[in-house]
């Protein structure tokens, strides 16, 4: 999977939080994130507006980050409820990062496991 598709895929399923998402459409989709928020922040900084473009950028993209979290947890056999973790400062943003980084599990009890996409 590459940029393109993990874009298009995490938008797909915005509002799915059940399934599985593996490794490399959650590390995708977290990049191209990273990547429209640094370009968010240039265009409100050159149009004069602070951090407004910024944080609506974040609040359009609130709910697919949450589905796309949920659904890697799912895929390593964690409860998308784990995700809350992070609002752990510090502490919490590590245990997130540890459990996203962690290989895709076998067939459990949220799928067999993520499709590759349709090519």
């Amino acid at each position: 999977m590459d940029i393109q598709q993990a874009v298009k895929t995490v938008l797909a399923n915005y509002a799915k939080f059940e399934g599985r998402s593996g490794r490399s459409e959650y590390w995708w989709w977290v990049l191209a994130y990273f990547l429209a928020a640094i370009a968010a922040a240039f265009v409100g900084g050159v149009l004069g507006m602070g951090e407004l473009v910024v944080n609506i950028l974040t609040l359009a993209l609130l709910v697919p980050n949450i589905a796309v979290g949920m659904r890697r947890f799912h895929d390593i056999g964690k409860s998308g409820w784990w995700l809350l973790i992070g609002l752990i400062p510090l502490i919490g943003w590590i245990a997130v990062i540890y459990f996203a980084v962690q290989p895709s599990d076998g067939p459990n009890q949220y799928g067999e496991g993520p499709q590759p996409p349709a090519a």
